[in-house]
């Protein structure tokens, strides 16, 4: 596996959100996160080995039971910043077979997923120009809000 075909597979699942940022990072999120959504994945796209954090080419949610588990195997290391919230990483792209991986990317899809916020998941059910409308409309009012143009911008959408 590689950084563009895991990024493939990620943008396939559920809801699935890539931004860049931090850098040289692509962060995968479930649902957009200006309605709240959340990171379940990262890709490093340096070099890894630099940095604590360019350490791992790619880190991603774990259940606290696979977490421990997984540690085990060589080549996976707590998430820097993140293993708090049981997050591992993969210290260079093969240590996973590939099936394992993406196994292991739905369940941290489906993780996240079940802890967004109701507000969240209902914004997600809905049809998706509406969501999509939504997003746009969210985007603009907190764009609004950093340029200053807004009294108001605090308000919710």
């Amino acid at each position: 596996m590689d950084a563009e075909r895991i990024r493939t597979y990620l943008l396939t699942l559920p809801h699935t959100v890539e931004t860049r940022q931090w850098g040289n990072n692509l962060v995968f999120w479930v649902a957009d996160k200006t309605i709240g959504g959340k990171m379940f994945a990262l890709i490093n796209l340096d070099d890894p080995g630099g940095t604590r954090l360019a350490k791992a080419a790619l880190s991603f949610a774990a259940s606290p039971e696979r977490f421990h588990e997984l540690l085990e195997i060589e080549g996976v290391i707590p998430a820097p910043y993140l293993a708090r919230a049981h997050w591992i990483a993969l210290e260079h792209w093969d240590v996973l077979r590939k099936n394992e991986l993406e196994d292991l990317l739905r369940t941290a899809n489906t993780l996240i997923y079940a802890k967004l916020p109701k507000r969240t998941k209902d914004v997600l059910a809905m049809p998706k120009t509406d969501r999509k409308r939504l997003i746009t409309d969210r985007k603009e009012l907190l764009a609004a809000k950093a340029a200053g143009n807004v009294r108001d911008a605090g308000k919710k959408v």
